[in-house]
Order: structure tokens, then sequence, then C-alpha cells
């Protein structure tokens, strides 16, 4: 009976028996903390001296509490408040259920909306003075001058279409925030992802000199979602072709990993490397902060919003891979990603 009101429940949550083990963990318990969690004693389990504490009371002497801990998957932390209450059962025995609900979004609401405010100002701003400056040459020194109403009006245009797609990638940012908790489950074929992000990016790149190489192997089968991961490596090529050599290569190599420490199980490796000029080292822990540049000039010239990074990151996390960058002066960068071959169970919270 307590197997199927537990079950009910959309927040995660588990039964402890009068000895302190997992007796019951919903599905939602097992989604987030795992299947292994059941049959386990509580302090294997939970771990943390913040939630334990409340655990310990609840058993001793009967006292409901509450209490926050976070819990980490892969990249992506979860900060869960806590209602411990214990269950009276035959004798002096106890049993204590635990409900977790999700207060990250709690938490982090407020930050994102300043940083949201202050980063889209500061970017929206130098655009839109440019064309405002423009929009006044033309009405006074340009007005009957063709040619530079030409060039203003495409100088104008290109700041408009640089705004269009900062809003564009706020907007997917915003949307991958919502769903970061949320695991993608469909099985897809990483190598045929590759090779459909790849093929809209050849032309261009041959145009430019550049050569995309794709070593895969037969297949490469994994939970995720189809669309973002395009977006992941699309955006990865597209900075490879951008800031590599021209004429130059870029190698994308998918490659299978027996067992990855951090997302413990098997996964798949995607590495994108490029020859180009390299990354100093004070810049790489950086550079999936949004708005975070390099070369501003260079990045702006080129049409970027410097949010890129950004969401490749949130849609990594997402799927609880790992991303990270490699690279040095003169010696061009890599960068990898490792996604987890199948949906398995997570480790111990901490």
């Amino acid at each position: 009976m307590i197997e199927a009101v537990l079950d009910a429940l959309l927040e995660p949550a588990l039964l402890l028996d009068a000895n302190g083990r997992v007796a019951v963990a919903n599905g939602a318990a097992q989604d987030r903390l795992g299947v292994w969690v059941v049959g386990r004693s509580y302090v294997s389990v939970l771990r943390q001296p913040s939630l334990l504490g409340p655990v310990e009371d609840a058993f001793a002497d009967g006292k409901p509490g509450r209490a926050r801990f976070a819990h980490s998957s892969g990249e992506v932390e979860t900060l869960y408040e806590v209602r411990v209450s214990p269950l009276p059962v035959a004798g002096r025995q106890r049993q204590v259920l635990l409900v977790f609900r999700d207060v990250s979004e709690l938490r982090a609401g407020e930050s994102m909306r300043r940083d949201f405010v202050a980063n889209v100002s500061h970017e929206l701003k130098t655009p839109l003075t440019a064309i405002l400056g423009f929009i006044e040459t033309l009405q006074g020194p340009a007005r009957d001058d063709p040619k530079g109403r030409a060039r203003f009006l495409a100088l104008m245009a290109n700041e408009a279409s640089r705004m269009n797609r900062l809003v564009s990638d706020l907007l997917s940012l915003s949307r991958l925030e919502g769903q970061s908790r949320r695991r993608p489950t469909d099985r897809l074929d990483l190598a045929v992802v590759l090779g459909e992000a790849i093929d809209p990016l050849r032309p261009g790149a041959e145009a430019e000199g550049v050569t995309i190489a794709l070593r895969a192997p037969g297949a490469a089968p994994a939970p995720g979602d189809r669309d973002q991961l395009i977006q992941v490596f699309a955006n990865l090529m597209e900075n490879a072709i951008k800031y590599g050599t021209r004429p130059g290569a870029v190698e994308v190599v998918i490659d299978r990993i027996a067992r990855e420490p951090v997302i413990r199980g098997p996964a798949w490796r995607v590495v994108v490397s490029d020859q180009g000029p390299g990354i100093q080292p004070e810049h790489i822990p950086r550079l999936t902060e949004r708005f975070y540049r390099v070369d501003t000039g260079r990045s702006r010239a080129t049409g970027g919003t410097g949010l890129g990074l950004a969401i490749v990151k949130h849609i990594v996390n997402r799927h609880r891979g790992r991303l990270r960058i490699e690279s040095e002066p003169g010696r061009g960068t890599r960068v990898t990603v490792t996604l987890p071959a199948e949906i398995g169970s997570t480790g111990p919270l901490s």
C-alpha cells in the first residue's frame, strides 16, 4: 500500500525502515538518486550532515524536521528541501519518510534575473547605439548621398541581425535552463547526429579552404535530444572553422569508453579539434561563461553573440555529460564532449 502511495508522488520519496535502511524508493527517487539506494543504509545514501541530523532525531525522538542539501549529477547541482517525517509502527520502532522538493530554481532565479538584465543591457547597448547613430546620419549628412545611404543601411542590417541572433540565443538558453533537470531519454545514433551537424557546414568550410574529417564507428547508440546535440556539435565545428587556420582542417572523432569514471558507466567521447592559433590558458576556465569572449572585436565581427559555449555547456549538462576544452597557443584547440552511452544509475549523493 505504501509503495503505491509513494509512487503516486511526483517528488522523490524514501521510506526508511526501523533499521535505517531504504525500504521503499519511489520512481522519482530511483530516477534522481539511482535504483541502487534500495536496501542501503540512509547514512551511505544521504551522506550529508545537514540531513543526517534530522533523520537521527526522527528515529530517536520521533521529531519531524526539515533540511536542505545539494545533489550533484555530472555538472548539474540540484538543491532539495527535504521533509523528514517519523512514522510510528508497532512497539518502539519507527520508520521515517523523506520527501524531497527541488528548490534549485527558486534559489537561482534571483541571481539569473540580475545577470540577465546586466548582460543583455550591455550587449544590446552597442548595436542600438550604432543603429541610432546611423539613423541620425541618414537623416542628416547622408540624406542626399545614395552611396552613403547604401553603406549605412548595410551596417544597420548587420547590427540588427546580431541583435536578432542574440535574442535567439537568449531564448535558447532560457529553454535549456528550464529543461536542465529533465534528462533526455530518446535513443539516437551519435554518428548519424554528427553527420547531420556537418553536412550544412561543409560547403561554407570548403569555400574558406577548411576540410572537415569525421572518424566514427559504424554506430554510436546513446540517449539524447537530437536537435540539441546537433546544436552542440554544429557550434563546436563552427568555432573550429571560424578560429582555426585557413586553409586548414577540422577533425571530428567519436570513440567509445568502456567505463567513464565521472559518468560511472559506458560513454561516447566526441573530440572536435582544429589547427588554429590556440587560446591562452587564463581564458580557458571562462570560455563557457555567458558573453565571455577571448577576442571581443573578432567575435562580434564574425557574428558571435558570446553565448555559444554557454549553450553547449547547458546541453551537455542536461545530458549528464562532460565538456572539456584544451588549448595551447600555437597548437590549436581540442574540445571533448563525453556523453553517457546508456541511462544508468548514479552514484551516492555528495
